[in-house]
Protein backbone atom coordinates (compact mmCIF):
# COMPACT_ATOMS: atom_id res chain seq x y z
CA UNK A 1 0.00 0.00 0.00
CA UNK A 2 1.00 3.65 -0.72
CA UNK A 3 3.20 4.62 2.44
CA UNK A 4 1.75 7.95 4.19
CA UNK A 5 4.24 10.93 4.53
CA UNK A 6 4.02 12.88 7.35
CA UNK A 7 4.51 16.64 8.17
CA UNK A 8 7.25 16.67 10.84
CA UNK A 9 4.97 17.82 13.37
CA UNK A 10 3.08 14.53 13.04
CA UNK A 11 5.75 12.56 12.81
CA UNK A 12 6.89 13.75 16.11
CA UNK A 13 3.94 12.98 17.88
CA UNK A 14 3.60 9.92 16.64
CA UNK A 15 7.26 9.50 18.39
CA UNK A 16 6.26 10.37 21.44
CA UNK A 17 3.78 7.58 20.97
CA UNK A 18 5.77 5.20 19.42
CA UNK A 19 8.68 5.48 22.19
CA UNK A 20 6.54 4.39 24.95
CA UNK A 21 6.38 0.93 23.39
CA UNK A 22 8.61 -1.97 24.39
CA UNK A 23 8.92 -4.66 22.13
CA UNK A 24 9.74 -8.26 23.43
CA UNK A 25 11.53 -10.10 20.29
CA UNK A 26 12.70 -13.01 19.48
CA UNK A 27 16.61 -12.96 18.31
CA UNK A 28 16.47 -12.22 14.71
CA UNK A 29 18.54 -15.13 13.28
CA UNK A 30 -12.26 0.60 -32.80
CA UNK A 31 -12.73 1.92 -35.63
CA UNK A 32 -9.91 3.74 -34.66
CA UNK A 33 -8.53 6.38 -36.28
CA UNK A 34 -4.86 5.85 -37.60
CA UNK A 35 -2.12 7.83 -35.89
CA UNK A 36 0.12 9.42 -38.86
CA UNK A 37 3.82 10.10 -37.86
CA UNK A 38 4.81 13.09 -39.24
CA UNK A 39 8.51 13.13 -39.81
CA UNK A 40 11.04 16.04 -39.53
CA UNK A 41 14.43 16.46 -38.85
CA UNK A 42 14.76 16.77 -35.26
CA UNK A 43 16.11 20.38 -33.92
CA UNK A 44 19.15 20.14 -31.14
CA UNK A 45 17.36 19.05 -28.17
CA UNK A 46 16.57 20.76 -24.89
CA UNK A 47 17.02 19.64 -22.00
CA UNK A 48 14.56 16.84 -21.57
CA UNK A 49 13.50 18.40 -17.35
CA UNK A 50 9.95 19.26 -17.78
CA UNK A 51 8.91 22.76 -16.24
CA UNK A 52 6.54 21.45 -13.37
CA UNK A 53 5.01 25.14 -12.51
CA UNK A 54 3.98 25.34 -16.53
CA UNK A 55 1.94 22.38 -16.30
CA UNK A 56 -1.77 23.32 -16.26
CA UNK A 57 -3.87 24.22 -13.60
CA UNK A 58 -5.47 20.29 -13.21
CA UNK A 59 -2.13 19.12 -12.00
CA UNK A 60 -0.39 21.01 -9.01
CA UNK A 61 2.91 20.53 -7.35
CA UNK A 62 3.81 17.42 -9.04
CA UNK A 63 7.27 17.93 -7.46
CA UNK A 64 6.08 17.95 -3.59
CA UNK A 65 3.65 14.67 -5.13
CA UNK A 66 6.27 12.81 -5.54
CA UNK A 67 7.60 13.26 -2.59
CA UNK A 68 9.63 10.85 -0.78
CA UNK A 69 11.64 10.47 2.74
CA UNK A 70 15.29 11.25 2.85
CA UNK A 71 17.06 8.01 2.03
CA UNK A 72 20.30 8.55 4.23
CA UNK A 73 24.20 9.44 3.03
CA UNK A 74 24.94 7.85 -0.38
CA UNK A 75 27.57 5.22 0.71
CA UNK A 76 28.83 1.75 -0.34
CA UNK A 77 28.40 -0.26 3.05
CA UNK A 78 25.88 -2.87 1.53
CA UNK A 79 26.04 -3.76 5.59
CA UNK A 80 24.35 -0.75 6.08
CA UNK A 81 21.33 -1.28 4.33
CA UNK A 82 18.55 -2.04 5.20
CA UNK A 83 18.03 -5.75 5.98
CA UNK A 84 14.85 -8.00 5.68
CA UNK A 85 16.10 -10.37 8.23
CA UNK A 86 17.33 -7.90 11.39
CA UNK A 87 14.00 -5.29 10.99
CA UNK A 88 11.60 -5.92 13.63
CA UNK A 89 7.54 -4.68 14.32
CA UNK A 90 5.43 -5.80 17.15
CA UNK A 91 2.18 -4.74 18.16
CA UNK A 92 1.73 -0.82 19.79
CA UNK A 93 0.30 -0.67 23.16
CA UNK A 94 -0.70 -3.98 25.11
CA UNK A 95 -0.46 -6.92 23.46
CA UNK A 96 -4.19 -8.46 22.79
CA UNK A 97 -4.89 -11.76 20.57
CA UNK A 98 -8.15 -10.79 20.56
CA UNK A 99 -10.43 -7.73 18.78
CA UNK A 100 -13.27 -6.38 17.81
CA UNK A 101 -14.99 -6.43 14.00
CA UNK A 102 -14.50 -2.99 12.76
CA UNK A 103 -11.52 -1.64 15.14
CA UNK A 104 -7.59 -1.04 14.12
CA UNK A 105 -4.73 -2.97 14.63
CA UNK A 106 -1.78 -0.99 15.06
CA UNK A 107 1.93 -2.19 15.22
CA UNK A 108 5.54 -0.60 15.30
CA UNK A 109 8.33 -1.66 12.75
CA UNK A 110 12.02 -0.87 13.74
CA UNK A 111 13.93 -0.67 10.47
CA UNK A 112 17.91 -2.37 11.40
CA UNK A 113 20.83 -2.73 8.80
CA UNK A 114 22.08 -6.14 8.41
CA UNK A 115 24.64 -5.90 11.34
CA UNK A 116 21.22 -5.45 13.47
CA UNK A 117 21.81 -1.86 13.91
CA UNK A 118 18.29 0.58 14.14
CA UNK A 119 18.22 2.93 11.48
CA UNK A 120 17.99 6.70 11.74
CA UNK A 121 16.53 7.60 8.21
CA UNK A 122 13.50 6.64 6.75
CA UNK A 123 12.71 5.75 3.20
CA UNK A 124 12.10 2.06 3.19
CA UNK A 125 9.63 0.91 1.23
CA UNK A 126 7.54 -2.11 3.01
CA UNK A 127 4.05 -3.66 2.44
CA UNK A 128 2.42 -4.41 5.20
CA UNK A 129 -0.87 -7.27 4.63
CA UNK A 130 -3.32 -8.78 7.49
CA UNK A 131 -4.17 -12.02 5.89
CA UNK A 132 -7.00 -14.84 6.60
CA UNK A 133 -5.58 -17.57 4.78
CA UNK A 134 -8.20 -20.06 6.02
CA UNK A 135 -11.17 -17.40 5.05
CA UNK A 136 -9.26 -16.50 1.75
CA UNK A 137 -9.05 -13.20 3.07
CA UNK A 138 -6.36 -9.95 2.60
CA UNK A 139 -6.66 -6.03 3.61
CA UNK A 140 -3.56 -3.88 2.69
CA UNK A 141 -2.17 -2.01 5.89
CA UNK A 142 -1.38 1.32 5.69
CA UNK A 143 2.96 2.15 6.53
CA UNK A 144 3.15 5.93 8.06
CA UNK A 145 7.34 6.47 7.06
CA UNK A 146 8.24 8.66 10.62
CA UNK A 147 11.49 9.65 8.72
CA UNK A 148 13.53 8.11 12.06
CA UNK A 149 13.72 4.51 11.62
CA UNK A 150 10.80 3.76 13.09
CA UNK A 151 7.49 3.17 10.54
CA UNK A 152 3.61 2.70 12.13
CA UNK A 153 1.62 0.17 10.90
CA UNK A 154 -2.41 0.25 10.75
CA UNK A 155 -4.39 -2.32 9.71
CA UNK A 156 -8.72 -2.27 9.78
CA UNK A 157 -10.03 -5.21 10.88
CA UNK A 158 -12.97 -6.02 8.07
CA UNK A 159 -13.53 -9.61 8.68
CA UNK A 160 -14.40 -11.68 12.19
CA UNK A 161 -12.03 -15.18 12.47
CA UNK A 162 -8.17 -15.67 12.34
CA UNK A 163 -5.96 -12.94 11.18
CA UNK A 164 -2.27 -12.30 11.03
CA UNK A 165 0.12 -9.71 10.06
CA UNK A 166 2.32 -10.16 7.27
CA UNK A 167 5.59 -7.27 6.46
CA UNK A 168 7.95 -7.50 3.33
CA UNK A 169 10.48 -5.02 2.45
CA UNK A 170 9.95 -4.53 -0.83
CA UNK A 171 13.27 -2.07 -1.14
CA UNK A 172 15.73 -0.99 1.36
CA UNK A 173 16.01 3.02 2.04
CA UNK A 174 19.29 2.35 -0.31
CA UNK A 175 17.87 0.50 -2.74
CA UNK A 176 15.22 3.42 -3.34
CA UNK A 177 18.00 6.03 -3.74
CA UNK A 178 19.39 3.96 -6.60
CA UNK A 179 15.73 4.11 -8.18
CA UNK A 180 15.53 7.62 -7.30
CA UNK A 181 18.62 8.64 -9.32
CA UNK A 182 18.37 6.15 -12.25
CA UNK A 183 14.55 7.68 -12.67
CA UNK A 184 15.50 10.89 -12.49
CA UNK A 185 19.09 11.26 -13.98
CA UNK A 186 18.93 8.85 -16.99
CA UNK A 187 17.07 9.79 -19.97
CA UNK A 188 15.79 6.18 -20.14
CA UNK A 189 17.08 2.85 -19.01
CA UNK A 190 15.38 1.22 -22.60
CA UNK A 191 15.60 1.60 -26.34
CA UNK A 192 13.27 0.63 -29.17
CA UNK A 193 14.26 -0.35 -32.77
CA UNK A 194 12.82 1.40 -35.90
CA UNK A 195 12.39 -0.47 -39.09
CA UNK A 196 12.88 1.50 -42.32
CA UNK A 197 12.01 0.23 -45.86
CA UNK A 198 12.39 1.91 -48.89
CA UNK A 199 10.13 1.92 -52.33
CA UNK A 200 12.20 -0.30 -53.98
CA UNK A 201 13.07 -2.70 -51.36
CA UNK A 202 15.97 -1.91 -49.12
CA UNK A 203 15.53 -2.43 -44.86
CA UNK A 204 17.47 -0.26 -42.12
CA UNK A 205 16.87 -0.65 -38.57
CA UNK A 206 17.84 1.65 -36.26
CA UNK A 207 17.50 3.19 -32.44
CA UNK A 208 14.30 5.19 -31.19
CA UNK A 209 13.13 6.78 -27.98
CA UNK A 210 11.81 9.53 -26.32
CA UNK A 211 14.49 11.71 -26.97
CA UNK A 212 17.55 12.51 -29.65
CA UNK A 213 20.14 11.38 -27.16
CA UNK A 214 19.09 8.54 -26.20
CA UNK A 215 18.90 7.02 -29.78
CA UNK A 216 22.57 6.94 -29.52
CA UNK A 217 22.78 8.70 -33.37
CA UNK A 218 26.17 11.00 -33.55
CA UNK A 219 24.14 12.74 -36.94
CA UNK A 220 20.65 14.26 -37.81
CA UNK A 221 17.99 12.47 -36.07
CA UNK A 222 14.18 11.96 -37.43
CA UNK A 223 11.39 13.52 -35.05
CA UNK A 224 7.48 12.28 -35.37
CA UNK A 225 5.35 14.64 -33.74
CA UNK A 226 1.90 13.41 -32.35
CA UNK A 227 -0.34 16.30 -33.63
CA UNK A 228 -3.01 15.31 -31.03
CA UNK A 229 -0.97 15.54 -27.76
CA UNK A 230 2.18 17.20 -29.12
CA UNK A 231 4.57 14.44 -27.96
CA UNK A 232 7.43 13.76 -30.24
CA UNK A 233 9.15 10.27 -31.09
CA UNK A 234 12.62 10.05 -32.23
CA UNK A 235 14.73 7.53 -34.07
CA UNK A 236 18.25 7.84 -35.62
CA UNK A 237 18.06 9.09 -38.83
CA UNK A 238 18.70 6.19 -41.97
CA UNK A 239 21.84 6.27 -43.37
CA UNK A 240 20.21 5.93 -47.10
CA UNK A 241 16.40 6.25 -46.54
CA UNK A 242 13.91 9.35 -45.59
CA UNK A 243 12.41 9.82 -42.33
CA UNK A 244 8.99 9.35 -44.23
CA UNK A 245 10.46 5.46 -44.52
CA UNK A 246 9.59 4.16 -40.94
CA UNK A 247 7.43 0.97 -41.55
CA UNK A 248 8.12 -0.52 -37.98
CA UNK A 249 8.58 -0.18 -34.19
CA UNK A 250 9.70 -3.08 -31.49
CA UNK A 251 11.48 -3.40 -28.38
CA UNK A 252 15.12 -2.67 -28.31
CA UNK A 253 17.79 -3.28 -25.54
CA UNK A 254 17.74 -2.73 -21.11
CA UNK A 255 20.53 -0.15 -21.06
CA UNK A 256 23.26 -0.49 -18.25
CA UNK A 257 22.04 2.13 -15.68
CA UNK A 258 23.64 0.11 -12.51
CA UNK A 259 27.05 -0.14 -10.57
CA UNK A 260 27.55 -3.43 -8.67
CA UNK A 261 26.86 -1.69 -5.20
CA UNK A 262 23.69 -0.70 -6.96
CA UNK A 263 22.47 -4.26 -8.43
CA UNK A 264 23.75 -5.55 -4.41
CA UNK A 265 21.14 -3.50 -2.95
CA UNK A 266 18.36 -4.87 -5.59
CA UNK A 267 19.31 -8.12 -5.34
CA UNK A 268 16.96 -10.78 -4.75
CA UNK A 269 17.93 -11.85 -1.61
CA UNK A 270 17.08 -8.49 -0.54
CA UNK A 271 14.36 -7.62 -2.40
CA UNK A 272 10.34 -8.34 -1.65
CA UNK A 273 11.28 -10.37 1.92
CA UNK A 274 9.11 -11.24 4.64
CA UNK A 275 10.36 -9.73 7.76
CA UNK A 276 10.62 -12.34 10.81
CA UNK A 277 6.64 -12.40 12.47
CA UNK A 278 6.65 -10.02 14.88
CA UNK A 279 2.50 -10.31 15.66
CA UNK A 280 0.80 -13.67 16.96
CA UNK A 281 -2.01 -14.53 15.18
CA UNK A 282 -5.31 -12.57 16.30
CA UNK A 283 -9.10 -13.99 16.26
CA UNK A 284 -11.47 -10.88 15.50
CA UNK A 285 -14.76 -11.59 17.08
CA UNK A 286 -18.18 -9.54 15.57
CA UNK A 287 -18.58 -6.07 17.56
CA UNK A 288 -22.03 -7.25 19.35
CA UNK A 289 -23.14 -10.90 20.81
CA UNK A 290 -25.71 -12.31 18.16
CA UNK A 291 -24.27 -10.21 15.30
CA UNK A 292 -23.73 -12.53 12.65
CA UNK A 293 -22.32 -10.42 10.44
CA UNK A 294 -19.10 -11.69 9.44
CA UNK A 295 -17.69 -8.50 7.40
CA UNK A 296 -17.35 -4.68 8.50
CA UNK A 297 -19.32 -3.21 5.78
CA UNK A 298 -21.29 0.22 6.18
CA UNK A 299 -24.09 0.78 3.92
CA UNK A 300 -22.18 2.01 0.14
CA UNK A 301 -23.78 3.88 -2.63
CA UNK A 302 -24.04 2.30 -6.41
CA UNK A 303 -20.00 2.50 -8.03
CA UNK A 304 -19.82 5.83 -9.46
CA UNK A 305 -17.17 8.25 -11.35
CA UNK A 306 -16.24 11.38 -9.89
CA UNK A 307 -14.70 10.22 -6.26
CA UNK A 308 -11.22 9.39 -5.16
CA UNK A 309 -11.44 6.21 -3.55
CA UNK A 310 -10.66 5.77 -0.03
CA UNK A 311 -7.96 3.63 1.64
CA UNK A 312 -8.07 0.89 1.75
CA UNK A 313 -10.11 1.04 -1.09
CA UNK A 314 -11.22 -2.35 -0.43
CA UNK A 315 -9.89 -6.54 0.78
CA UNK A 316 -10.34 -9.42 -0.33
CA UNK A 317 -13.05 -12.02 1.63
CA UNK A 318 -13.94 -15.41 0.06
CA UNK A 319 -11.65 -15.00 -2.82
CA UNK A 320 -13.61 -12.03 -3.53
CA UNK A 321 -12.87 -8.19 -3.56
CA UNK A 322 -14.97 -6.24 -1.66
CA UNK A 323 -14.84 -2.43 -1.96
CA UNK A 324 -15.08 -0.09 0.88
CA UNK A 325 -16.49 2.81 -0.84
CA UNK A 326 -19.10 1.89 -3.22
CA UNK A 327 -21.64 -1.49 -3.41
CA UNK A 328 -19.56 -3.37 -5.83
CA UNK A 329 -21.32 -6.48 -7.46
CA UNK A 330 -20.23 -10.01 -8.12
CA UNK A 331 -21.09 -11.76 -11.93
CA UNK A 332 -21.18 -15.39 -11.18
CA UNK A 333 -22.90 -15.85 -14.41
CA UNK A 334 -22.69 -15.18 -18.19
CA UNK A 335 -26.03 -13.57 -18.15
CA UNK A 336 -25.09 -11.47 -15.20
CA UNK A 337 -21.86 -10.10 -17.26
CA UNK A 338 -23.79 -10.04 -20.76
CA UNK A 339 -26.58 -8.17 -18.88
CA UNK A 340 -24.16 -4.93 -18.00
CA UNK A 341 -22.56 -5.01 -21.10
CA UNK A 342 -25.48 -4.52 -23.44
CA UNK A 343 -25.29 -2.19 -25.91
CA UNK A 344 -22.43 -0.77 -24.59
CA UNK A 345 -19.09 -0.27 -26.98
CA UNK A 346 -16.06 -0.50 -24.82
CA UNK A 347 -12.69 0.96 -25.63
CA UNK A 348 -9.86 -0.03 -23.63
CA UNK A 349 -6.53 1.26 -24.08
CA UNK A 350 -3.45 1.14 -22.34
CA UNK A 351 -1.13 -2.35 -22.01
CA UNK A 352 -1.30 -5.67 -21.45
CA UNK A 353 -2.12 -5.97 -17.61
CA UNK A 354 -5.33 -4.12 -19.30
CA UNK A 355 -5.81 -6.43 -22.15
CA UNK A 356 -5.89 -8.91 -19.63
CA UNK A 357 -9.60 -7.55 -19.10
CA UNK A 358 -10.42 -8.31 -22.47
CA UNK A 359 -8.82 -11.56 -23.00
CA UNK A 360 -10.70 -12.31 -19.54
CA UNK A 361 -14.42 -11.31 -20.77
CA UNK A 362 -13.45 -13.34 -24.20
CA UNK A 363 -12.55 -16.41 -22.64
CA UNK A 364 -15.36 -16.24 -20.16
CA UNK A 365 -17.89 -15.48 -21.93
CA UNK A 366 -18.34 -17.71 -24.90
CA UNK A 367 -20.75 -15.88 -27.29
CA UNK A 368 -18.16 -12.69 -27.59
CA UNK A 369 -16.96 -13.57 -30.17
CA UNK A 370 -12.96 -12.52 -31.47
CA UNK A 371 -12.78 -11.10 -34.84
CA UNK A 372 -9.32 -11.68 -36.68
CA UNK A 373 -8.16 -8.38 -37.83
CA UNK A 374 -4.71 -9.85 -38.81
CA UNK A 375 -2.62 -7.79 -36.54
CA UNK A 376 0.31 -8.11 -34.30
CA UNK A 377 -1.30 -9.27 -30.67
CA UNK A 378 1.21 -7.56 -28.55
CA UNK A 379 -0.54 -3.95 -29.97
CA UNK A 380 -3.80 -4.48 -31.38
CA UNK A 381 -6.35 -3.55 -32.03
CA UNK A 382 -8.36 -6.29 -30.74
CA UNK A 383 -11.75 -6.68 -31.02
CA UNK A 384 -14.63 -8.97 -29.63
CA UNK A 385 -18.44 -8.86 -30.47
CA UNK A 386 -21.60 -9.99 -29.30
CA UNK A 387 -24.29 -9.44 -31.79
CA UNK A 388 -27.56 -10.76 -29.82
CA UNK A 389 -26.74 -8.22 -26.90
CA UNK A 390 -25.56 -5.26 -28.92
CA UNK A 391 -21.89 -5.49 -26.91
CA UNK A 392 -18.43 -4.59 -28.79
CA UNK A 393 -15.36 -4.97 -26.87
CA UNK A 394 -12.10 -3.00 -28.20
CA UNK A 395 -8.58 -3.17 -26.77
CA UNK A 396 -5.11 -1.97 -28.33
CA UNK A 397 -2.03 -0.66 -26.66
CA UNK A 398 -1.24 2.76 -26.47
CA UNK A 399 1.64 4.25 -28.57
CA UNK A 400 5.49 4.66 -27.99
CA UNK A 401 6.96 3.80 -26.10
CA UNK A 402 5.88 0.46 -26.19
CA UNK A 403 7.99 -2.55 -25.44
CA UNK A 404 6.72 -4.86 -27.91
CA UNK A 405 7.34 -7.17 -30.64
CA UNK A 406 7.98 -5.82 -34.11
CA UNK A 407 4.82 -4.34 -35.26
CA UNK A 408 3.50 -2.01 -38.00
CA UNK A 409 3.84 1.45 -37.13
CA UNK A 410 0.59 2.40 -38.57
CA UNK A 411 -0.65 0.21 -35.55
CA UNK A 412 0.13 2.27 -33.12
CA UNK A 413 -2.02 4.69 -32.10
CA UNK A 414 -1.85 7.67 -28.52
CA UNK A 415 -4.49 7.41 -26.40
CA UNK A 416 -5.41 10.97 -26.89
CA UNK A 417 -5.56 10.80 -30.29
CA UNK A 418 -8.10 7.64 -29.97
CA UNK A 419 -10.10 9.90 -27.33
CA UNK A 420 -9.93 12.89 -30.04
CA UNK A 421 -11.83 10.57 -32.49
CA UNK A 422 -14.61 9.43 -30.07
CA UNK A 423 -18.92 10.83 -30.12
CA UNK A 424 -18.87 9.20 -26.63
CA UNK A 425 -22.76 8.77 -25.17
CA UNK A 426 -24.42 6.82 -22.38
CA UNK A 427 -23.15 3.68 -24.23
CA UNK A 428 -19.85 4.23 -24.37
CA UNK A 429 -17.14 3.08 -21.90
CA UNK A 430 -13.54 4.32 -21.98
CA UNK A 431 -11.00 2.40 -20.11
CA UNK A 432 -7.34 3.48 -19.63
CA UNK A 433 -4.66 1.69 -18.07
CA UNK A 434 -0.87 3.03 -18.72
CA UNK A 435 1.63 3.49 -16.37
CA UNK A 436 3.81 0.01 -16.83
CA UNK A 437 5.78 1.33 -19.91
CA UNK A 438 6.84 4.35 -18.52
CA UNK A 439 8.79 3.29 -15.17
CA UNK A 440 11.70 3.45 -17.73
CA UNK A 441 12.16 7.16 -18.42
CA UNK A 442 12.21 10.23 -16.13
CA UNK A 443 8.50 11.17 -14.27
CA UNK A 444 8.49 14.42 -16.82
CA UNK A 445 7.98 11.54 -20.13
CA UNK A 446 4.78 10.10 -17.74
CA UNK A 447 3.03 13.60 -16.92
CA UNK A 448 3.75 15.00 -20.97
CA UNK A 449 1.93 12.02 -21.65
CA UNK A 450 -0.74 12.33 -18.63
CA UNK A 451 -1.44 16.28 -19.74
CA UNK A 452 -2.37 15.02 -23.26
CA UNK A 453 -4.34 12.32 -22.22
CA UNK A 454 -6.31 14.70 -19.50
CA UNK A 455 -7.25 17.17 -22.18
CA UNK A 456 -8.72 14.39 -24.52
CA UNK A 457 -10.58 13.35 -21.58
CA UNK A 458 -11.82 16.34 -20.17
CA UNK A 459 -12.84 17.51 -23.89
CA UNK A 460 -14.76 13.77 -24.07
CA UNK A 461 -16.49 14.46 -20.96
CA UNK A 462 -17.69 18.17 -22.11
CA UNK A 463 -18.58 17.33 -25.31
CA UNK A 464 -20.70 13.95 -23.72
CA UNK A 465 -21.15 14.14 -20.00
CA UNK A 466 -22.41 10.79 -20.23
CA UNK A 467 -19.45 8.47 -21.36
CA UNK A 468 -18.08 6.33 -18.42
CA UNK A 469 -14.48 6.79 -18.30
CA UNK A 470 -12.43 4.32 -16.19
CA UNK A 471 -8.70 4.90 -14.92
CA UNK A 472 -7.01 1.64 -14.33
CA UNK A 473 -4.13 1.97 -11.54
CA UNK A 474 -0.95 0.21 -12.19
CA UNK A 475 -0.27 -3.05 -10.39
CA UNK A 476 2.53 -4.94 -8.85
CA UNK A 477 4.79 -7.31 -10.17
CA UNK A 478 8.07 -5.55 -11.39
CA UNK A 479 11.12 -5.23 -8.67
CA UNK A 480 14.14 -4.18 -10.97
CA UNK A 481 15.91 -0.71 -12.07
CA UNK A 482 13.11 -1.27 -15.10
CA UNK A 483 10.18 -1.52 -13.21
CA UNK A 484 10.11 -1.39 -9.52
CA UNK A 485 7.05 -1.46 -7.30
CA UNK A 486 8.68 1.91 -5.78
CA UNK A 487 8.83 3.18 -9.19
CA UNK A 488 5.12 2.27 -10.20
CA UNK A 489 3.64 3.95 -6.75
CA UNK A 490 5.44 7.16 -8.02
CA UNK A 491 3.30 6.64 -11.48
CA UNK A 492 0.07 5.76 -9.85
CA UNK A 493 0.68 8.95 -7.67
CA UNK A 494 1.03 11.13 -11.31
CA UNK A 495 -2.36 9.06 -12.73
CA UNK A 496 -4.23 9.84 -9.68
CA UNK A 497 -3.30 13.42 -9.80
CA UNK A 498 -3.78 14.03 -13.48
CA UNK A 499 -7.86 13.35 -12.99
CA UNK A 500 -8.43 15.72 -10.47
CA UNK A 501 -11.61 16.73 -10.95
CA UNK A 502 -13.10 14.90 -13.65
CA UNK A 503 -15.87 12.77 -13.44
CA UNK A 504 -14.18 9.52 -13.97
CA UNK A 505 -13.56 6.08 -11.74
CA UNK A 506 -10.50 4.69 -10.16
CA UNK A 507 -10.15 0.83 -10.29
CA UNK A 508 -7.10 0.49 -7.69
CA UNK A 509 -4.87 -2.47 -9.49
CA UNK A 510 -2.32 -1.58 -7.54
CA UNK A 511 -4.15 -2.57 -3.84
CA UNK A 512 -5.96 -5.53 -5.92
CA UNK A 513 -2.18 -7.49 -6.81
CA UNK A 514 -0.84 -6.56 -3.53
CA UNK A 515 -3.12 -7.95 -0.96
CA UNK A 516 -2.96 -11.43 -1.28
CA UNK A 517 -0.37 -13.72 -0.24
CA UNK A 518 0.66 -14.57 -3.68
CA UNK A 519 3.69 -13.54 -5.46
CA UNK A 520 4.05 -10.82 -7.79
CA UNK A 521 3.46 -10.94 -11.05
CA UNK A 522 2.92 -8.02 -13.55
CA UNK A 523 0.08 -10.38 -15.12
CA UNK A 524 -1.15 -11.14 -12.38
CA UNK A 525 -3.65 -14.60 -11.65
CA UNK A 526 -6.99 -15.27 -13.10
CA UNK A 527 -8.47 -14.60 -9.97
CA UNK A 528 -7.59 -11.05 -9.21
CA UNK A 529 -7.75 -10.23 -13.03
CA UNK A 530 -11.50 -11.46 -12.08
CA UNK A 531 -12.11 -9.04 -9.59
CA UNK A 532 -10.66 -6.23 -10.97
CA UNK A 533 -13.45 -6.95 -14.15
CA UNK A 534 -15.93 -7.48 -11.58
CA UNK A 535 -15.27 -3.97 -9.86
CA UNK A 536 -15.25 -2.19 -13.95
CA UNK A 537 -18.45 -4.27 -14.36
CA UNK A 538 -20.02 -2.26 -10.85
CA UNK A 539 -19.30 0.85 -12.23
CA UNK A 540 -20.54 0.36 -15.86
CA UNK A 541 -24.27 -1.65 -14.53
CA UNK A 542 -24.22 1.28 -12.12
CA UNK A 543 -24.59 4.12 -14.78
Amino acid sequence: MLQHLQTPAEAGAELQTAEKVLCFMMPWPEPMIHWLPQPSTAPEYVSESIDWDSLPQELPNLTSLLYWPTTGEDRDDFLASTSPRTSTYCLKGPAHTTFTLGSNLEAILVARDHRGRAKLHGGDLFRAQLLGPELRAGVPGEVKDLENGTYLLSFPLLWAGWAQVQVRLIHSSEAVRVLQRVWREKRATVDFRGYFRGTDGPLETVICNVDPQSTGAKGPTCQYKDVVSGESWFCAQPSTLPCNALVGHSSGSYLKVTTSHDEALLAGNVTDQKLPSGVPPILVLPAAQGNMSNMALPSRPPCSPGHLSPKPSGFYYQDRWHSTFCSSRSFPTVDSILNCLAGRIVYMLGDSTLRQWWEYLRDTVPSLKPVDLHVTYQVGPLMAVETTRGTVLHWRAHSWPLRSLRTPVASLHSVARELHGLAGGPYTVVVLGIGAHFTTFPPSIFARRLVGIRAAVKALLDQEPSTLVIIKLANTGYKSVYGSDWLTLQVNRLLQAAFVGLRVAFVDAWEMTSTLDVPDNIHPRKLIVRNEVELFLSFICST
